[in-house]
């Protein structure tokens, strides 16, 4: 029984672990979103996405509500957004995005990572050729019909549409993000989340043991709570 519990307890824990994490991660793209937008979602495209993502993970309003009143307030804190790109084991390319209020210690922690890992970190701008960065949004499929809705946002820049346990799931390039976004809210379409995130060109296949080095160091890097994503093109299985 004892064990049994033991066990149980290490899930949950990693279960709230992983929630404190999202959490702060869209905490600071509140803040970001307030500081470049205001703190009023109506004026603020920025800040009303990620308003909705944060409802998508079920963060409290209780949170979101602090993290508005912390960026309109006098404390000075400020994130900036700054990418890091590196190998890891085996050639596997990692591209991470970080918002950090301290560069020097953000910078030395990824470092860190990338050594105790068996990896190397690059210079800026050196892998990003190796991502394409997209925009997914995710909306209640409901009563629409895909053909008809695949042809009212193909004008506005929807690469694919797709639909998963009665979700769609609509692609477009980074530059349409914006374009995309206003044309779903002028459609009176409620956007359950919206996220940018980044797609390898091509893939590095490895051995179940080679992917668990890898993973090691991907997982390090998620733990930082600097780090707001990792991307890597390491094929999966």
């Amino acid at each position: 029984m004892g064990r049994v519990f033991e066990k149980r307890k290490h899930v949950m824990f990693a279960r709230f672990a992983k929630m404190a994490k999202t959490f702060t991660r869209i905490g600071k793209e509140i803040h970001m979103a307030v500081k470049k937008g205001g703190p009023d979602p109506d004026g603020n495209p920025r800040l009303r996405l990620v308003i909705q993502n944060a409802k998508a993970v079920n963060m409290p309003k209780t949170n979101i509500d602090s993290a508005i009143q912390r960026a309109v307030s006098k404390d000075k804190t400020d994130y900036e957004e700054v990418n890091y790109e590196g190998y890891g084991p085996h050639a596997v390319a990692i591209f991470i995005e970080t918002a950090t209020d301290n560069t020097t210690r953000t910078v030395a922690n990824v470092r860190l990572a990338f050594t105790k890992c068996g990896g190397a970190l690059g210079k800026t701008g050196s892998l990003e050729f190796l991502f394409d960065r997209k925009g997914i949004f995710e909306i209640e499929a409901g009563k629409r019909n895909l053909e008809e809705l695949e042809l009212e946002l193909i004008d506005f820049g929807m690469e694919e549409i797709e639909e998963i346990d009665g979700k769609f799931f609509i692609t477009v390039a980074f530059t349409d993000f914006g374009k995309m976004q206003k044309a779903l809210e002028d459609m009176n379409i409620p956007v359950i989340s919206a996220e940018k995130e980044r797609f390898p060109n091509t893939y590095v296949e490895l051995s179940p043991e080679h992917q668990a080095e890898v993973m090691k160091l991907i997982e390090r890097l998620e733990e930082d709570d600097d780090v707001q994503a990792v991307y890597h093109n390491m094929q999966l299985d």
